[in-house]
């Protein structure tokens, strides 16, 4: 069974149980787990060889003065101990190992799932918490199939084989030490249930705590800027006070159970000393059988104060899987059951038919939107700050879906093809481009890895790219830093272009495509797009009206509406809001 489909089971109420993942995780790897508890028993087993081995030696050995026993006992002492080395190794080779591989296999499902999901989703989630989700969360399945749960079912094993020698040795002083172990039992099964909600609460404040200070990293010239370093430090103290209060509580459970262990133990174990003291004096017990039945004591109880430690971290792999599988029980885009449509070959005809949109229930952003955009045409969305330009390229692009209306592509429901078949045909160019950490080359190659050296040299020319390259050591192998920070706007414009011109898409975004461009870049880019929008379905978003005369048609956005619509002389002849917004743009 996949990680996947381990992870993807449906739990209503978003809680991971000890059978269910004991169902999905551990039973489909059970033949490593069974291998681990053979080896554990084995290794266990081979521990009881020195406490029997000690009381030969003291109730035979020493008082018959026998050196041939003495070696015969060495040997037999240090093969178990060979013994014990050897399994040790096994058991972190085989399980740690798996428990490592399946984390891994996990992390990748939960990232694949994430970027499966919708815009929306990143709009309201930080991207550190989601980092911590995927990195951190699947962290403690370890304990599930790694040596944690085996440790745990191997020691009771090994409690309840030493229980049935300590019985047999002397079934009052075990009886005695039972007592005591029986209420530390019930006190730390009570301890788990009070701390597996605080690690839930845990995994939720680290991600939090963790999404600010991505956020403080990646504005840190922002923060300069602003002289905002205190009160950043400030926001960043409360969110990891409120991390150390989260720990605080769990650590108190922790310490009660293992203060009630030390206590309880202790309490046996002076009763132990003083009952065996009697039954020595009394003759009924040798020393070797006291020696014995302590060091055996030791092996029965052993687990049981592990169970705190190891309770802790099944505990805690729990409740990091109850987020996991919460995030992995979010709708995907593509799991609409209606998008059935699978597009080959595109015209790229765009028509919103009586379209409404809202982020928030009763709050219209667009209301009753109406236009065509001809295959191959270029269309241009103008109007003032938050009247609805984005939104209407947001939900051309199909990272928004309309709440009412139809939006078709080639006379097809948009909301009815399959996303990746309409996007492989689609390309974008933001305001704000985003470039990833590496060289100008990988940049352009992303949306095409594996592109031609002539194909890249195209784009790199058509978008004048090689403007500035050419003047750079390393050429397109030139490092730009995170988000591309090395570079000016306006070279992070133009390689942006170049990415959207080498992905070749059919119907094209552009959202503020030249608002970083100096006047000089803006003359160069204009060129570079007359030759990017040939043959393409081109939907511009533009505040510099002197950059759209040419475009086919012009829709004048205000306030969720289209005020106006026709080509720029039109627009200017009718005197009305584009003629204002021109004839302002002009004087300034």
């Amino acid at each position: 069974m996949s990680p996947s489909k381990n992870v993807q089971t449906k739990n209503k109420k978003g809680k991971v149980s000890i059978g269910k993942a004991f169902k999905t995780i551990i039973w489909p790897r059970r033949n490593l787990v069974f291998v681990g508890l053979i080896l554990i028993v084995i290794r266990s087993l081979a521990g009881l060889i020195l406490p029997w081995q000690s009381k030969i030696l003291l109730d035979n050995v020493v008082p018959n003065n026998n050196f041939e026993q003495l070696k015969m006992v060495i040997i037999i002492v240090l093969s178990a101990i060979l013994v014990q080395a050897i399994t040790s190794f096994l058991l972190t080779r085989i399980l740690s190992v798996q428990a490592q591989y399946l984390i891994s296999e996990l992390r990748a499902q939960v990232q694949k799932k994430v970027l499966s999901l919708p815009i929306s989703f990143f709009d309201n989630t930080k991207s550190g918490a989601l980092v911590s989700r995927i990195m951190s969360d699947v962290e403690g399945v370890r304990n599930l199939i790694g040596t944690g749960l085996v440790q745990l079912v191997g020691g009771t094993i090994t409690a309840l084989i030493s229980l049935i020698i300590l019985i047999n040795l002397n079934p009052w002083m075990t009886l005695f030490v039972f007592l005591p172990i029986s209420i530390f039992g019930f006190v730390a099964l009570k301890a788990f249930k009070f701390i597996r909600p605080i690690f839930r609460v845990r995994g939720k404040i680290n991600a939090e705590v963790k999404g600010r200070l991505t956020e403080t990293l990646a504005g840190v010239r922002v923060i300069k800027a602003f002289n905002a370093e205190s009160q950043e430090n400030i926001v960043f103290e409360k969110g990891v006070d409120k991390l150390y209060q989260n720990v605080k509580k769990s650590l108190t459970a922790t310490a009660l159970m293992t203060s009630s262990s030390t206590f309880l133990i202790g309490v046996a174990t002076t009763g132990i000393m003083g009952i065996g003291g009697y039954y020595m004096m009394q003759g009924e017990m040798t020393t070797g059988d006291f020696l014995f039945f302590t060091l055996i004591l030791g092996f029965m109880i052993a687990p049981i104060v592990q169970m705190s430690n190891i309770g802790s971290q099944l505990t805690e792999a729990l409740a990091g899987l109850d987020r996991t599988e919460e995030l992995m029980n979010k709708a995907a885009e593509d799991d609409n059951e209606d998008r059935t449509i699978e597009l080959n070959a595109i015209k790229g005809e765009i028509i919103f038919n009586d379209v409404s949109f809202s982020y928030e229930e009763g709050k219209q952003v667009l209301h009753n939107i109406n236009f065509q955009v001809p295959a191959g045409s270029v269309t241009a969305l103008v109007g003032s700050s938050g009247s609805g330009k984005s939104t209407i390229a947001g939900l051309s692009a199909t990272f928004l879906n309309p709440k009412s209306g139809l939006i078709t592509i080639d006379n097809k429901d948009i909301s009815k093809v399959k996303l990746a078949t309409y996007r492989k045909n689609l390309g974008v160019v933001l305001q704000d481009e985003f470039l990833f950490e590496g060289t100008i080359r990988e940049n352009i190659l992303f949306p095409r890895p594996n592109a031609s050296e002539e194909e890249l040299q195209n784009a790199v020319k058509a978008a004048y790219v090689n403007e500035f390259t050419d003047r750079f050591d390393k050429g397109l192998d030139t490092l730009i830093g995170e988000r591309g920070v090395k570079l000016s706007g306006g070279q992070r414009q133009r390689l942006a272009i170049a990415r959207a011109i080498l992905a070749n898409p059919k119907i094209l975004i552009l959202d503020e495509a030249t608002s970083s461009l100096d006047t000089e870049s803006e003359s160069l880019i204009q060129k570079s797009l007359s030759e990017l929008v040939k043959d393409r379905t081109t939907i511009v978003i533009a505040h510099r009206l002197s950059t759209i005369k040419k475009a086919d048609q012009i829709l004048v956005i205000e306030a969720g509406k289209i005020a106006e619509r026709g080509t720029h002389n039109d627009l200017i002849d009718a005197k009305g809001r584009y003629f204002d917004l021109y004839t302002y743009q002009s004087k300034i």
